[in-house]
């Protein structure tokens, strides 16, 4: 005889398996597959067209989907008109650029991750070298930066002149006022199907010394499952990283969405659970093995950039319904 509670865990465990089994059937069933569309790029804001080209070109010249996602993200964190990524970053409060990066292998799951890195120029390649080099997933501080150092990365002196200039004329006025900041994200797929993604910033500007958002967290700021697809985060790092933001996209893939419809789905969860857009900024891009792309946020200000071989696009990402 079985009793009532062996039957009812017997039940759930079925009903957590028929659930797995389904998800994994999504995962592996082509026989309603979308037409592929690979290579693809896609990443956060209308700066991410230069770096996606760039991430194209390595696939092109016989490169990995990994060495795509580096090089690619290298662009934004050398490009110094960027106050929000790599060396033209803003400072902290106390006026010291503290940067930080996440990199995945959507095959292999393996990932590596920097926080508050300070003089190193593309914290993207530390991140990949902590995933290759250790057996760590994260590494902060001066820690990461002698890590780095130790690997022969190359420094740069942090903050440019200008970003300088903006800092002492914020602690003459000691504002409080919200700085903003334009994390880069970054998802590839390759022509057999291989995906891989990359995040990097500087974080909030004028932030507490030793601050990390979302964008090193793995499930945050950048999940990447190569059987299904990948998504990057930007905007206010602290609402982000609260709900897994990027692995709650993946995971509405895995159940069947669209990487649009993903994006706004995890959106408008976050938005129901906080009861508010205002402030929120909260924000995703999506890229899905088949090399389709959506992006969603919580304002009208946030866009994503799609590129293929023939194709490159600027999308004004879907818009989560106000709280009414």
């Amino acid at each position: 005889m079985v009793s009532r509670r062996d039957f009812v865990r017997r039940s759930a465990l079925a009903g957590v398996s028929g659930v797995v089994a389904s998800r994994m059937v999504w995962a592996t069933d082509e026989t309603t597959a979308p037409p592929a569309v690979r290579p693809a790029v896609a990443s956060t804001w209308s700066f991410g067209v230069a770096a996606n080209q760039a991430a194209l070109a390595v696939l092109a010249g016989g490169g990995s989907a990994l060495d795509a996602v580096e090089q690619g993200i290298w662009v934004t964190e050398a490009d110094l008109t960027n106050s929000s990524v790599g060396v033209g970053g803003t400072p902290n409060a106390d006026g010291v650029v503290q940067l930080d990066a996440c990199i995945m292998d959507g095959t292999t799951h393996k990932a590596g991750s920097v926080a508050a890195l300070e003089g190193i120029a593309h914290p993207i390649s530390a991140a990949r070298r902590v995933m290759e080099q250790t057996r760590h997933v994260m590494l902060v501080g001066e820690g990461a930066r002698r890590f780095a150092l130790a690997q022969g990365l190359a420094t740069a002196q942090m903050p440019t002149p200008e970003r300088r200039a903006e800092w002492e004329k914020w602690k003459a006025r000691q504002a409080a006022a919200k700085q903003g900041h334009d994390t880069i994200a970054l998802i590839v797929v390759d022509a057999q199907g291989v995906m891989a993604g990359g995040c990097s910033t500087s974080g909030l500007g004028y932030k507490v010394p030793g601050r990390v958002g979302d964008s090193p967290i793995i499930g945050s700021g950048l999940y990447v499952d190569g059987a299904v697809g990948g998504a990057g985060a930007t905007g206010l790092g602290e609402n982000i990283m609260r709900y897994c933001g990027s692995f709650a996209v993946v995971e509405r893939m895995r159940q069947g969405m669209t990487p649009e419809e993903a994006c706004l789905s995890t959106v408008k969860w976050i938005v129901a659970q906080e009861g508010r857009t205002e402030g929120l900024d909260v924000n995703f891009v999506a890229l899905d093995r088949y090399g389709r792309a959506g992006g969603a946020g919580t304002s009208g200000g946030f866009s994503y950039s799609y590129n293929a071989p023939g194709s490159s696009q600027v999308t004004p990402a879907a818009v989560a319904v106000p709280v009414r």
